[in-house]
């Protein structure tokens, strides 16, 4: 296992496109219209956006092109999820007499396709630099001022920029819970990495990540218990996007406790790990394998620019305006840096419309309607404000809804209960949010985001021809409704 991991790192470091020291020395000589600190989607749309622009850029990345979304995050979790549902849903298919025989699920080939995966991504990432001719440089930089940026990597060299983009993505939050450094306690991060399955598994955390990872977990016929401390799971979502998520993850064998403050995670004799908790002011264990840290992520500014560097700041993120501009005019920062939802195609949005405002342009990017996704099954999306959210800001509303257990292709390919929601502007009928917990949920929430853009009413998109039988049906009937 060893030689193949250096062989990954090695293999990732030339794909990455890692300049010569010659070649090095080269680009730190050289004055670039936009210097741009990271390499995951906010920062490497940057440089494709840059370069139809005409700017000469460089690109900083301390570690591989593609940033957490693309090394730790979106990809490697989805790649694993995939194949996780696969295996379950032909374990299901042999109650219809469709499979006969013993399946297995090898998770050290499963890594070693994930591994590739990546490889193939980040080779074309690394193939659209070279072809828009932007100079990739190894290393971690730190601003200077508004113009130099400082290139820590073998050797620390200067380079000067008339823009710079700060998209330095964010890094897990480790929760100070006593105990949280034992053996077998992962971040999600290091949990991607494992070849070894827990039996069962403790996940502190019932937000995206733990959700996610309790799907895989469970899928895998795993024992997965949830400690989530707010009072449900997924909290900033649909309240019966919530409801229903946590009855289908029960069905399922996942015990989920709110309102559950873990204080301490401890070691049992026999090695297994408990995690101590207070539910309804009584105290209690769960006991398992492995335990999951998935209490989120925040920023990672710390250390991007010198104490003569006074950019504007609140808890860790970078402040910008509505064209991704810091308060020092001439420094721009996109992507998880800047604190939100800290969603990838949120990044690389971000990104381009701070390109255009570099450019001189108006942006391309309407950011009012960002998707939010969970990759659970079924599948969660979301967009705009849902119903509790409307009422808080006293918007009235028609909020029309269809149960997915009418929807022919839900029936006939054995999907689990769910639904399409859509919150709409009670006077002029305007779609203001949609809520989807459907399969292809997160394939078919951008027909509800281009509606809610565009300005369209529920008879607008009402008016759309849906083929039968697909699960896009249910769109139709909800808006119809």
């Amino acid at each position: 296992m060893e030689t193949r991991s250096n062989e990954y790192v090695k293999e990732t470091g030339r794909r990455n496109g890692n300049l010569s020291s010659a070649e090095r020395k080269e680009a730190m000589e050289q004055n670039y219209d936009l210097a741009i600190i990271g390499g995951g989607p906010a920062g490497y749309t940057a440089a494709i956006e840059a370069a139809k622009h005409g700017f000469k850029t460089v690109l900083i990345e301390k570690d591989r092109l593609g940033g957490t979304c693309l090394q730790r995050g979106c990809i490697p979790t989805k790649t694993i999820l995939h194949s996780v549902s696969l295996y379950a849903g032909v374990k299901r298919e042999r109650e219809k007499g469709i499979f006969d025989g013993e399946i297995q699920f090898h998770m050290e080939r499963l890594q070693e396709h994930k591994r590739n995966i990546i490889l193939q991504l980040q080779e074309g990432i690394s193939t659209l630099m070279k072809k828009n001719r932007v100079q990739v440089v190894t290393g971690t930089g730190v601003l200077l001022d508004r113009h130099t940026v400082l290139v820590k990597g073998e050797e620390e060299n200067k380079l000067s920029a008339e823009k710079v983009l700060i998209a330095a993505g964010s890094q897990t939050v480790i929760p100070k819970i006593p105990g949280h450094n034992l053996k077998n306690v992962f971040t999600s991060s290091e949990l991607l990495e494992k070849e070894e399955i827990f039996p069962t598994l403790t996940i502190i955390g019932g937000g995206v990540i733990g959700m996610e990872f309790a799907a895989l977990y469970s899928g895998l016929g795993c024992q997965v218990t949830v400690l989530e401390f707010m009072d449900r799971i997924l909290g900033n979502m649909d309240r019966e996007i919530s409801q229903n998520l946590k009855m289908i993850m029960k069905k399922r064998g996942v015990e989920i406790h709110t309102g559950a403050k873990v204080e301490e995670i401890k070691e049992k004799p026999d090695g297994r790990l408990a995690c101590v908790y207070q539910e309804k002011e009584e105290k209690r264990e769960s006991v398992s394998d492995g335990v999951l840290l998935a209490a989120g992520r925040r920023p990672a500014a710390e250390g991007l620019f010198t104490h003569e560097i006074f950019l504007e700041t609140d808890r860790g993120r970078i402040l910008t305006d509505e064209n991704g501009q810091t308060s020092i005019t001439g420094i721009y920062a996109a992507g998880d840096v800047t604190g939100g939802g800290m969603l990838a195609h949120a990044a690389s949005a971000q990104a381009v419309n701070a390109v255009c405002h570099m450019a001189g342009m108006p942006p391309l990017m309407d950011l009012s309607y960002i998707p939010s996704c969970v990759y659970t099954e079924p599948e969660i999306a979301c967009i705009g404000l849902n119903q509790d959210e409307a009422k808080k800001r006293g918007i009235e509303v028609l909020v029309k809804k269809y149960p997915m257990s009418g929807n022919g292709k839900t029936v006939l390919s054995g999907e689990e209960r769910g639904f399409v929601k859509v919150i709409a502007e009670r006077k002029s009928h305007r779609i203001l949010g949609a809520q989807m917990m459907c399969a292809r949920a997160t394939d078919m929430i951008s027909q509800f985001s281009a509606a809610a853009v565009n300005g369209w009413s529920l008879e607008d998109l009402g008016r759309i021809v849906y083929p039968h039988p697909t699960f896009s049906e249910g769109i139709g009937e909800a808006v119809r409704d």
